[in-house]
């Protein structure tokens, strides 16, 4: 039998991840992750999982106004992205009930759903008066005259949407003091492409497909 199921008698066959995601094209939250997992062999295992990331132009920078708060100027969409996903898990090396480390090595892919939200900001229109919208660059062309964000959530209601899809490969690097609880790190390489162009920032470069580098932080159970 495996290693795993060797040392202490480590049996499980069913996992379930959450997780929170950091990778080079999202903010200081990327994203939140949920894993279903199912053995299949004695070291692999397929899974099912899906992913809501937070989208940004690596060009994006915050600048703060006299009121105390910031906004990103040039930005005129957030893009969320939903990713469900399949995949297969290779044990690489398991590890003891109550010590040791497990590595593996992941790769998954699936479709993409694309939420286009507007980014609204609030603008001096004159010296008494104030407006809420969707930046513009032909009209909101100063930033000495932006006094912020628009408020949470403000133009949800107006997105758009795309369809696209995703892949990934990773390494899995999982402890654990107990046998059903598991805490660990994902690190990885994720493509995501859609079929259209994603305009985040009218007055810079946008693109279609995005790619990015990724660690996640992860705690869930086994049984």
């Amino acid at each position: 039998m495996g290693q795993g199921r060797e040392a202490g008698n480590y049996d499980y066959d069913k996992e379930v991840f959450f997780g929170i995601n950091k990778n080079s094209i999202g903010g200081l939250i990327g994203g939140l992750y949920l894993k279903l997992g199912s053995r299949i062999t004695e070291n692999t295992f397929q899974f099912f999982s899906l992913e809501l990331a937070n989208v940004k132009n690596p060009k994006e920078a915050r600048y703060s106004t006299y009121l105390g708060n910031s906004f990103i100027y040039g930005k005129s969409n957030y893009l969320y992205s939903i990713r469900p996903q399949y995949g297969r898990e290779l044990i690489l090396y398991s590890k003891a009930p109550q010590k040791g480390v497990q590595v593996s090595v992941l790769t998954a892919i699936g479709p993409s759903l694309g939420i286009i939200a507007p980014y609204y900001i609030e603008y001096a229109a004159s010296s008494s008066e104030s407006s809420r919208a969707q930046y513009d660059p032909d009209i909101h062309q100063s930033m000495n005259y932006i006094m912020g964000p628009g408020r949470l959530f403000e133009g949800l209601g107006e997105s758009d949407f795309a369809l696209g899809a995703n892949a990934k490969a990773a390494l899995t690097f999982e402890f654990g003091l107990f046998k059903s609880n598991v805490s660990g790190l994902e690190l990885g390489y994720e493509l995501e492409g859609f079929t259209k162009e994603i305009v985040l920032m009218p007055t810079t470069e946008n693109k279609q497909i995005f790619q990015s580098v990724y660690f996640t932080l992860f705690y869930g159970f086994r049984k």
